[in-house]
């Protein structure tokens, strides 16, 4: 059985990947009952963990003693899970295919005309079914992946389903599913399970390249 994730845990792993996001979203993204969301993150307020904030965009981010609690909290849950050793093997195995995944949503944004770089306008049917199969490929690749965390730790169950949904709306050319930011794209959702998995592990962006 997967090891399932404290209902704090998961609202403080929210607000860690989203980096600021309003009560519903950080419900819907933990996976709790929205009325449960919004009394943890009155508590991690009152705890100066969490910072509400009104204006234009109101919402929750976490302070830097959140972002330390968080990740002393996700550090204790993968060891007592003792699944390390497996997330760091997946980790291994999806940073090796994280560099084709960053081509193809390049090539999917730009194209060469005349030999010159371009925005891509999708005009050309052909050049895009060819960079669709490309990310089909990249998503055979990772599914199996998703499904090795997701058998020893259940937040991470949701990655694989979301990553599918992504490929087949922009397979049903709803072109924005590929790397449009303020969506659950296929690039977003890419980007959110590697920021998870950092996480996880306890590893800094800017020293990944050292592994």
């Amino acid at each position: 059985m997967p090891h399932p994730s404290a209902p704090r845990t998961l609202v403080l792993h929210a607000l860690r990947l989203k980096g600021f996001a309003d009560t519903g979203l950080v419900a819907a993204h933990a996976g709790v009952p929205a009325d449960d969301a919004a009394v943890l993150l009155k508590d991690l307020a009152a705890e100066g963990l969490a910072v509400h904030r009104e204006g234009r965009i109101t919402g929750w981010s976490l302070t830097p003693a959140g972002r330390a609690e968080h990740g002393l909290r996700l550090g204790a849950e993968v060891d007592g899970a003792g699944c390390r050793d497996v997330v760091h093997e997946a980790y291994r195995e999806f940073l090796a295919g994280n560099a084709e995944m960053l081509t193809v949503c390049t090539d999917w944004q730009m194209r060469a005309v005349d030999g010159e770089p371009a925005v891509n306008d999708h005009s050309d049917g052909v050049y895009d079914n060819d960079v669709v199969t490309r990310l089909r490929g990249v998503d055979e690749r990772v599914q199996p992946v998703c499904a090795r965390l997701a058998a020893v730790l259940d937040r991470f169950a949701p990655y694989g389903p979301r990553l599918r949904t992504a490929l087949e709306r922009v397979e049903a050319d709803e072109h924005d599913w590929f790397t449009k930011p303020v969506i659950d794209s296929y690039h977003t959702v890419w980007f959110e399970l590697h920021e998870d998995l950092l996480c996880t592990l306890g590893i800094e962006r800017s020293k990944e390249e050292q592994l």
